[in-house]
């Protein structure tokens, strides 16, 4: 709500920036999704090989009382 109000007050100001602005949108969350993807990647990667690494010592410690 608060981004649709500034935008709108950009709207009242600059109105070709706003427009701008609103075509350009899409077009960045396009480019930024492949981004996005890439991240989740890393860190699932980065949790795998952390509870790899400690599989030794919650095997090692046993189970809970």
């Amino acid at each position: 709500m608060a981004a649709f109000l500034l935008w709108l007050l950009l709207l009242v100001f600059c109105w070709p920036l706003a427009l701008l602005a609103l075509v350009l949108y899409p077009i960045v969350w396009l480019i930024s999704l492949p981004l996005r993807l890439v991240g989740i990647t890393v860190t699932a990667v980065f949790s795998f090989l952390g509870a790899l690494l400690m599989l030794p010592a919650r095997v090692l410690r046993g189970k809970p009382a």
